[in-house]
């Protein structure tokens, strides 16, 4: 199944469905770079509220797409982690190190409007 991408201004949001193959991940990953790049988005934020189970191939893909995107100038934000997903990530050792995490949708936006407001030159400091 594939996840759908939609444009909000600069932003894209990407909503993972939990069913998704590691065939499907991988397509995404190469949806988003290519939207980014088309778009010249600045945001992307990942969305995987309605993933129930993350597996190290899943963790490390997300990790993937926030390291390309922000080669090409964009910021990602993965959204909606689940309790009991989290805390089974923390036990198997998945991390989403130098990945922007929140809470849900509308705090990824937020993180995203932050980083708008303070420029791309204050990351540099």
């Amino acid at each position: 199944m594939r996840a759908s991408i939609l444009k909000q201004g600069k932003v894209l949001i990407a909503s993972v469905q939990g069913s998704m193959s590691d065939a499907d991940l991988v397509q995404l990953r190469e949806d988003l770079v290519l939207d980014v790049r088309r778009y010249r988005s600045t945001g992307v934020i990942v969305d995987v509220t309605l993933i129930e189970v993350m597996d190290s191939f899943a963790a490390r893909t997300l990790r993937g797409i926030a390291q390309v995107v922000k080669l090409l100038g964009a910021q990602a934000v993965v959204v909606g982690i689940q309790p009991d997903v989290a805390f089974a990530m923390v036990q198997l050792g998945l991390t989403l190190e130098g990945t922007m995490t929140a809470l849900d949708l509308e705090e990824g936006l937020s993180l995203l409007q932050q980083r708008e407001a303070r420029g791309p030159a204050d990351e540099l400091r």
